[in-house]
């Protein structure tokens, strides 16, 4: 199991309780600090999740960890007749709903309020899932993914894109001074939580990713597991599905 990395270090809060406390505080500067962060590379990459997505059709969609909703929002071009974003960031769904509002998709999409580890769904409700930079936040990962297991459909699949770590010279050395150096200072110009950005780049450079997650996947009970790294490795597409 991956070692427990949590906000805020001397807080009494259960991890779940720090991320939602994060995430609300960081909510207003979230969107255009994670394409400064990314340099805007993160667009492609849940384009990619789209199409994984989308060569399904897909009806019913649960986006987990929506954060402000970009995936979700991306996820209306498969044309599914109910797209739900799950978050327990009250701050990062608030943000999420003013910009599905914006783009008169509030008829498709639905933000829901709610913990990805007990999710107030039915068992094998939707055809496709999806987590963008999100797992690596759940308190209890295998219980998280037994979770998402569950409300998946026979045949369904379930797609992750995370950070990873690259493996090959030099691009591994320069991902880890980013990481420890430039992502944490760029954090704190534009954050009002200036532990929010060493936090995640801590806990991106301590979680399971390739064949290592591939494996949990599978031990909780996913098939046809697949990693897919993108740019040098410093980000890998998952995708998985239910018997």
């Amino acid at each position: 199991m991956p070692k427990e990395i949590t906000p805020y270090k001397d807080s009494s809060l259960t991890k779940k309780e720090q991320v939602a406390k994060m995430f609300d505080t960081i909510s207003g500067n979230y969107d255009n600090l994670n394409r400064v962060i990314s340099f805007g590379i993160d667009v492609k990459w849940r384009k990619k999740v789209l199409k994984l997505v989308a060569d399904t059709n897909p009806e019913k969609i649960l986006d987990i960890a929506t954060g402000t909703g970009d995936l979700a929002i991306l996820m209306a071009q498969t044309q599914a007749k109910k797209i739900i974003g799950l978050d327990i960031s009250a701050g990062m769904l608030e943000i999420g709903v003013k910009k599905i509002e914006e783009k008169k998709l509030s008829q498709t999409i639905e933000m829901v309020l709610g913990d990805s580890e007990n999710m107030p769904f039915e068992d094998h409700f939707f055809d496709a899932i999806t987590v963008a930079f999100g797992v690596r936040n759940f308190e209890h990962l295998e219980k998280g993914l037994t979770e998402i297991l569950r409300v998946l459909k026979p045949g369904g699949v379930f797609v992750i894109l995370e950070t990873s770590v690259p493996e090959k010279t030099p691009y591994k050395q320069g991902y880890s001074f980013y990481t420890k150096n430039i992502l944490p200072l760029i954090g704190k110009l534009f954050s009002k939580d200036d532990v929010a950005y060493g936090y995640l780049s801590e806990s991106a450079a301590s979680f399971p990713y390739g064949e290592a997650l591939n494996n949990i996947l599978r031990k909780t009970g996913f098939i046809n597991v697949k990693a897919m790294p993108q740019t040098f490795g410093v980000a890998t597409i998952y995708s998985a599905s239910k018997k």
